[in-house]
């Protein structure tokens, strides 16, 4: 297959956004939109891409600088074929074929890019292939007339469609693969004689079939080329990611009680026979491996599972958070750059805030590590099979050695060794009959 290069266009204003962030940089599923066509288009092998920036250019360019991509700026907004010609001077000594896509159009699969390609490349006089779908109301788009090979007689804007082609459900998504030469050179004839006074990227296509050339339509799902102009927009694109990968961990061997209250990010990593109940969330950067049970009202970032962790309900794991084999974390603790050795428990009401806590380690209800001076942050270690009582605060840097036990509510400041018992509290005393006196003294004074 010859090389591939996409053109993105990413340079509107975004205004019904009504965002100080740009556009394509709103995230879907915990990752930004942009970055999601971007790893599409690298799985599908393209080697060289210029990305096509304007309104708020230096976050896009930020975004991206992590991606083999070049820049090109659209100065005036003079329309979608104006933009893609932006990119010529970046792509002035690339052969190959180039995909004309929009950085707010972020679901098309690497799969679908590949399938254009192949369409394309099936004769060599197709001068383009467009991508169509064909949603449930097909409202104002753009319509393609094909025959039932894929050979388009004719692309048409809604408003200048006929009954008949207004009937037709093949719509156009605006997404154009060419081969390079033919891409600028089409593009060189396209004018703006036009209503909006505009450059239109489909008229390439129009230009083509009127000099005799084919001109093809490969079909996608219509999730895959839905748009995101608006909040609302952006909630459906993101309902409806979450929807497939539900469907793809439950086909995965994930158990999911409540589906729909489950939300995954794009890079979450799940294993089989995983338990999740209702209402929990992944952010990014999380592996969960087999047999993990995740209960209600989690949420989880940043963080790995070994099999047979056991989370929840009400559990917070911050990045960092490291849960070995069969480890506990129970309701209402947090966790944040911390590892829970084999076996070891935090079940309630606990903070584990750079920590190490080694295997069988019990930590009990209250405790936190005190980790943080307001300047620096230190480490607490916890050793194997070590019994830390309720209500304790580990003031780091501390120690608690192997076997240790630390007595309930105990203000733990200095090393604690191996098999230790440390007790920090004060003397207790007792008065007998005084609780009986006191009680009688106040009734009376109350009925008096």
């Amino acid at each position: 297959m010859t090389p591939l290069s996409a053109i993105i266009l990413a340079a509107g204003q975004g205004t019904r956004m009504k965002s100080d962030t740009h556009k394509v940089l709103h995230p879907i599923a915990s990752k930004p939109m942009l970055h999601h066509l971007l790893d599409s288009l690298m799985t599908a092998g393209a080697e060289k891409s210029v990305l096509v920036v304007g309104a708020k250019r230096e976050q896009v360019e930020d975004a991206a600088k992590d991606y083999p991509i070049a820049i090109a700026v659209q100065s005036e907004q003079l329309g979608t074929g104006h933009a893609v010609l932006q990119a010529r001077e970046a792509l002035s000594d690339f052969n190959g074929d180039i995909l004309a896509a929009f950085g707010d159009v972020p679901m098309v699969q690497s799969s679908t890019i590949s399938a254009m390609r192949e369409k394309l490349h099936t004769d060599p006089n197709i001068a383009c292939v467009v991508l169509g779908f064909r949603p449930d109301d097909a409202k104002a788009y753009g319509r393609i007339i094909a025959d039932d090979d894929g050979s388009i007689s004719k692309m048409v804007e809604f408003k200048d469609a006929n009954d008949a082609e207004r009937a037709v459900d093949l719509c156009n998504s605006g997404l154009i693969l060419a081969r390079s030469n033919d891409m600028f050179a089409l593009l060189d004839r396209v004018t703006n004689d036009n209503a909006q006074g505009e450059y239109y990227l489909p008229d390439m296509v129009t230009i083509a079939i009127a000099d005799g050339r084919p001109c093809a339509v490969i079909e996608c799902a219509d999730w895959e080329v839905a748009g995101v102009n608006s909040r609302s927009e952006l909630a459906q694109v993101e309902a409806d990611w979450q929807a497939r990968r539900r469907n793809q961990a439950m086909d995965d061997g994930v158990t999911l009680i409540d589906p729909k209250t489950v939300y995954f990010s794009a890079d979450t990593q799940i294993g089989r026979d995983v338990v999740i109940e209702p209402n929990v969330f992944f952010g990014p950067k999380v592996v969960v491996a087999n047999g993990v049970k995740i209960k209600a009202n989690s949420h989880i970032e940043g963080a790995s599972l070994a099999s047979g962790v056991e989370v929840g309900p009400f559990a917070r794991l911050r990045p960092g958070a490291v849960l070995e084999e069969n480890s506990k974390i129970g309701n209402f603790v947090e966790m944040k750059k911390a590892t829970l050795g084999k076996g070891a428990k935090a079940s309630h009401l606990t903070y584990l805030g750079d920590a190490t806590v080694g295997a069988n380690a019990n930590i009990g209800a209250g405790t936190i590590t005190c980790n943080y001076d307001g300047y620096f942050k230190y480490q607490t270690v916890i050793g194997e099979g070590a019994f830390i009582g309720s209500n304790s605060a580990l003031v780091a840097p501390v120690t608690i050695g192997q076997d240790a036990i630390v007595g309930a509510g105990a203000t733990v400041t200095t090393d604690v060794m191996d098999g230790e018992l440390r007790l920090v509290r004060s003397p207790q005393s007792a008065k007998p009959g005084w609780a009986d006196r006191f009680h009688d003294t106040m009734k009376k004074k109350k009925g008096g």
